[in-house]
């Protein structure tokens, strides 16, 4: 809205010619124009006042109304915000839920969320909590009573010793990890991430002024990181290696062998720390198993294990994650959070407990779960098996197959365009198998595309025969 200025000149009877305000030459004023400058903090601003605007009749005196013109204001953003680009998966996700709404049957298999509903258990000790009050602020680092249970479970599962000061309960994994990275990183630092990688990790670094530095995997070796590669890629600007196993968005899963290697490359570099990622830790297919990086000798001091409830637990609208590591590392973090969103809903976290207590790993919930994705991975990694040109890396863990379906590209097709890359790959799909997918390129490879089997058997039944259609239709014009 213009601001303006009101001045009130007397009058000896309405309709007579007004006072000239003062500050205003006779032999200037006019009352078709106004011109003037005025000066505030230091801004120059020009207004300029019609016949209309000039003056009113009120009560036997003339409003002067002076109206200023409207000021550009300045809309540039940070160069750290410029520097962050939009989550893929969120993007296509919100996409497909869009064509949904609107009555087009999308199969979604984007989200990285469990189709399951929160074991009961959990959803009844989150409504417990509220009608028997806890619905308050807790301490900014997380309810003793849950910090005491995870490092129960620390203990019990990873065989890794904390005791509750050196845990730091946050609104979800996502912000354990946010906060480690602004904590650790300086401007100018490197953060190695293998790829494929969690859309996020490099956009992190990005937030920390730091820079991401690339490690690619290849699906021949199961998306593992090479130890030659990391060493080979290591400096005095080195301060972050990211390690997720299971991995989003391949599934694979790290033994115990290859991390030990990595662990000694990492124990010669004394400014680099890891984030080791174990949300997925439970998501895990026999005969793989799971190996904490804080457990492997000498990696304790210099390890920040994240993990949480929204995977193995059902539990992502909860929004509840933690961070476990040394306390001059958490007592960062913790900091952080304190002027950022302070602690986590008091309600989550009465639930928290109660998903701890079900058992070890998660118990028969937990389990169940797993079954079941195993049983649809098996059905995916067959399926897409048979289908001419596919290649498959078969998932340890986790609920995501990544399959490279770059032979489709350099496709011509009539009313939709180029196919050279994941991101065309994945529109052709959705436009004409309405099934959506996420692009390879989000994760830092193009030749593949991420299919959440997060969904019902019946679900991902029908979404193979649609892609499997669309697919042909390709495949007659890809070049022998």
């Amino acid at each position: 809205m213009a601001a303006a200025t009101t001045t009130t000149a007397s009058s000896s009877r309405i309709g007579s010619r007004p006072t000239i305000p003062p500050g205003l030459h006779s032999d200037s004023f006019n009352p078709t124009s106004i011109s003037f400058s005025s000066n505030i903090h230091g801004l120059s601003l020009k207004s300029s006042v019609s016949k209309k605007q000039l003056y009113s009749r009120r009560a036997g005196a003339v409003v002067i109304t002076q109206t200023m013109d409207r000021v550009e204001v300045d809309i540039s953003l940070s160069p750290r915000v410029n520097s962050v680009k939009p989550s893929k998966t969120v993007a296509i996700t919100d996409q497909a839920t869009a064509l949904a709404q609107a009555g087009v049957p999308v199969i979604r298999l984007a989200a990285g969320e469990p189709d399951f509903d929160t074991p009961a258990p959990i959803a009844e000790a989150g409504i417990n909590a509220i009608r028997e009050g806890h619905t308050r602020y807790t301490p900014n680092a997380g309810t003793m009573e849950l910090r005491s249970a995870i490092c129960h479970k620390l203990k019990e599962e990873n065989e890794l010793s904390y005791t509750p000061d050196q845990i730091l309960v946050s609104n979800g994994a996502k912000q354990s990890i946010v906060q480690a990275v602004l904590a650790v990183c300086s401007p100018g630092d490197e953060v190695l991430i293998p790829a494929p990688f969690w859309v996020s990790y490099p956009e992190m670094a990005r937030m920390a002024d730091a820079t991401p530095v690339i490690l690619p995997t290849s699906i021949s070796e199961d998306f593992l990181l090479d130890p030659k590669l990391l060493e080979s890629k290591l400096s005095e600007k080195s301060r972050l290696l990211i390690l997720c196993s299971p991995s989003n968005p391949t599934g694979s899963v790290y033994p115990r062998k290859l991390l030990e290697e990595i662990a000694e490359i990492v124990a010669r570099h004394p400014r680099l720390l890891v984030i080791s990622d174990e949300i997925y830790e439970h998501i895990i297919y026999a005969p793989a198993t799971h190996t904490s990086f804080a457990s492997l000798p000498g990696m304790w001091d210099r390890t920040l294990t994240i993990n949480g409830f929204s995977k193995a637990f059902a539990m992502t609208g909860w929004r509840l994650g933690y961070i476990a590591g040394p306390k001059h590392f958490v007592s960062a973090c913790n900091k952080i959070q304190s002027q950022f969103t302070s602690g986590a809903s008091s309600i989550s976290q009465k639930a928290a407990v109660a998903a701890l207590g079900l058992g070890y790993a998660g118990g028969e919930a937990v389990a169940t779960m797993v079954k079941a994705f195993r049983e649809r991975r098996d059905y995916l990694v067959k399926s897409f098996g048979e289908i001419d040109g596919v290649k498959i890396s078969e998932p340890r863990g986790a609920f995501y197959l990544f399959i490279d379906l770059s032979s489709y590209y350099g496709v011509e097709v009539d009313g939709f365009g180029s196919i050279n890359d994941s991101e065309s790959l994945c529109r052709y799909l959705l436009d004409k198998a309405q099934v959506a997918l996420v692009p390879g390129d989000a994760f830092g490879d193009d030749t593949c595309i991420r299919i959440s089997y997060a969904a019902s058997l019946s679900t991902l039944q029908a979404a193979v025969e649609r892609i499997k259609k669309a697919l042909v239709t390709l495949r007659s014009h890809v070049p022998v």
